[in-house]
């Protein structure tokens, strides 16, 4: 590693260790569900102290971009290490070293991180904005890991376009929740995977109500009630856009 990556990832971690708390530690871990530690540092101040890190050691290309990451996700004794591996790649300024070369990094973090806060954290900012940058290269892998025998790569197709309001590419939308859905299996009965179907429809429809209404019609018989429930929870109110 170079000098500035061993620099920033010490002073993350020492800074961590500076802030840690025993007491809420326990209770994330608790509401976790996680086997790995916390040092009961709150995601807020795990920002923080990441950005003032990063002022110190500022990151020079993308192969510094990625070392720093790796590091800290790969060799991560303390789950907000995880956090912090997150805040370095999704800095702004940053921004111009994420590209499609990073997309096997994302893949390695969803099926070694392999649950909701740091899966969903990546895929709708990470992979969502090289998908909208890339999406001929992205949009077949993302179709490929709807329908992976490997939970954590089938929700983050299902979730990796939440927020992208109008970029959203519909027809990969329909395909990843129809993918990972059918035929049912233990993964698509997951509640993961049902909860996941729903909000990437709940949230696309703040943008086109119709097309979701449309959607959970046409498969109603399909979608699990879970999933049907998040899709529909605020669509009662939603004004018609064709109206």
């Amino acid at each position: 590693m170079s000098g500035a990556v061993d620099g920033l990832v010490d002073q993350i971690r020492h800074d961590l260790a500076d802030n840690a708390d025993p007491e809420r530690a326990a209770q994330q871990q608790a509401y976790m569900k996680s086997s790995m530690p916390h040092r009961g540092v709150t995601l807020p101040q795990v920002r923080t102290l990441t950005k003032a890190a990063l002022r110190d050691y500022p990151l020079t290309d993308q192969s510094e971009l990625v070392a720093a990451v790796s590091t800290l996700w790969d060799d991560a004794d303390y789950r907000e290490e995880w956090y912090a591996a997150l805040t370095v790649l999704q800095v702004p300024k940053h921004r111009r070293w994420r590209d499609i070369r990073l997309l096997p990094l994302y893949e390695h973090m969803v099926v070694t991180g392999r649950w909701w806060d740091v899966v969903d954290d990546l895929s709708a900012h990470a992979v969502r904005e090289l998908l909208i940058a890339h999406p001929a290269e992205v949009a077949p892998v993302i179709g490929e890991w709807a329908h992976d025998d490997d939970l954590w790569r089938r929700r983050a197709a299902l979730v990796c376009q939440v927020g992208a309001k109008g970029a959203t590419d519909q027809g990969l939308l329909r395909d990843v929740i129809t993918s990972a859905m059918t035929p049912p299996d233990a993964v698509s009965s997951d509640f993961f995977v049902r909860k996941a179907i729903g909000w990437a429809l709940r949230d696309y429809a703040r943008t086109d109500p119709d097309w979701v209404r449309v959607f959970v019609e046409e498969h109603r018989a399909e979608l699990s009630p879970l999933s049907i429930r998040e899709a529909t929870k605020h669509l009662a109110g939603a004004k018609a856009t064709g109206e």
